[in-house]
């Protein structure tokens, strides 16, 4: 493997692999539960400064069927990191799995990069009838090229994790990654390490009971996932399973963002831990716990700290960034307020905090009332801004912010202080999902053209 820029693990901002700052993004959006009867689409967003629609939706690719919930889109093409003269490798395609349909859209954004097409389209059909999996989750690129893609359940909606995979010259559906007898009881988000031949992947929900809403019960049902799994990357094969607690609800995992390292960290979106999992045969550890909170006005006595780097319950996505971290294995967690359940003057009384004096005042940026929580963030290459969306997954999203589904998401920017280790809420910057064409929709995963912090693995 050719040279791959050396950044120690206590440096203060990631390897810059392009050398300029984004100019665009590409966001998921989706209609569905909104009550508006219009197909989910890809939003590119104009980032430059100097441009006269900075901060604006210039362009949408509309997909050809209803209430497909795009979720995590993730790059096709070789992993970054398998690099040529130091050059990183392209992404042209973008790979936008449904997480409701099933469905897998290939949207080439190569062509025109302000105006991507829908270049392939595999139906949910030949996912089910070829891999009897369904409810697809998260995309990533793998060093051959092939693209995997990991699914929460089955074609009824029960509970099953693994993945598929997509031939990466031809783009068909080749099948299932592991051998049936290993297949997890769910699963959601997964990273993996090609120099260490390990990938790791989290637990997720029982999506038909997901989609019946949260409930408390729930519990103690095993509707929520609790493992952590680790691969052997050539094999396939499953080789340490990791119980993080009946709480836990591991979701979001990320190895530190260099090609040779041996840890990585899972947010926990129940229980508000994050785990560092490390190579000592593979081993895990609690190194953040974000107190709950206790409540009245809300569907629990106790309010988790929803964390899977992101939080979606509390208004602050602490950010246990691993660039920020004076040592990897003792992250501190920073936070700015970015909207929220527990907002001054809202539906939820906190009547006992660990953490906070008072209920933070909602957030107002450029006259516009930022209503949900952090659900999805995007890093920019050169580490400086942190890019947020307010939309985790539309069921939820309806039943503990009905305010969003009516006035519709955000995308927010962070600015990020690289050297003391900080985050501001630019107040210049928001995109409005809620002046779109049809009306306010929801957006969830941010994505950069030539690829992105977020999305890209590294081999």
């Amino acid at each position: 493997i050719p040279n791959f820029p050396r950044v120690d693990p206590g440096s203060a901002a990631p390897p810059d692999l392009h050398g300029e700052e984004e100019e665009v993004a590409y966001v998921t959006c989706t209609y569905r539960n909104t009550g508006i009867d219009q197909p989910d689409f890809l939003a590119t967003v104009d980032l430059n400064p100097r441009s006269c629609h900075y901060g604006q939706v210039i362009h949408r690719l509309p997909m050809p069927n209803l209430k497909d919930e795009l979720h995590c889109a993730g790059w096709a093409g070789p992993a970054c990191g398998c690099f040529e003269s130091g050059a990183a490798a392209k992404r042209t395609k973008l790979v936008l799995p449904g997480l409701i349909s099933s469905r897998i859209y290939v949207v080439d954004v190569g062509s025109q990069c302000r105006a991507p097409r829908i270049c392939k389209m595999i139906e949910p059909v030949d996912v089910f009838w070829k891999c009897n999996k369904g409810y697809l989750a998260v995309s990533h690129a793998l060093p051959n090229g092939d693209i995997l893609i990991a699914n929460t359940g089955d074609p009824a909606g029960n509970g099953k994790g693994g993945f598929v995979v997509l031939d990466g010259a031809t783009l068909e559906l080749k099948g299932n990654w592991e051998s049936e007898c290993e297949t997890p009881a769910s699963g959601y988000d997964f990273w993996y390490q090609a120099r260490l031949n390990v990938l790791v992947s989290s637990a997720g929900l029982v999506p038909k009971v997901a989609g019946r809403g949260f409930s408390p019960e729930d519990f103690n049902k095993g509707i929520f996932g609790r493992r952590l799994n680790v691969w052997n990357l050539s094999c396939r094969s499953l080789t340490q399973c990791f119980d993080l607690g009946e709480d836990s609800l591991p979701l979001t995992v990320r190895f530190l963002h260099r090609p040779d390292a041996a840890e990585g960290y899972v947010g926990c979106a129940l229980s508000g831990a994050i785990f560092r999992f490390y190579k000592e045969n593979w081993a895990v550890e609690e190194v953040i716990r974000i107190p709950a909170k206790d409540v009245s006005g809300w569907i629990m006595p106790k309010m988790p700290g929803s964390c899977g780097f992101v939080f979606w319950l509390f208004p602050n996505p602490r950010q246990p960034q691993i660039w920020l971290m004076p040592k990897p294995d003792s992250p501190r967690a920073l936070q700015v307020f970015v909207g929220g359940s527990i907002l001054r003057g809202g539906p939820v009384t906190v009547c006992r905090d660990e953490e906070l004096k008072g209920q933070p005042e909602p957030l107002v940026v450029k006259c516009k009332r930022v209503f949900g929580g952090p659900a999805s963030l995007q890093l920019s290459l050169d580490g400086k801004r942190l890019y947020v969306t307010n939309s985790f997954y539309s069921t939820w999203d309806r039943q503990f912010y009905p305010s969003l589904i009516k006035e519709g998401s955000v995308l927010l920017q962070l600015d990020v202080d690289t050297d003391k280790g900080g985050l501001a809420v630019n107040k210049n910057f928001l995109v409005d999902f809620g002046k779109e064409p049809h009306g306010p929709c929801l957006a969830h995963a941010v994505r950069f053209p030539g690829g992105d912090c977020k999305s890209e693995p590294l081999a």
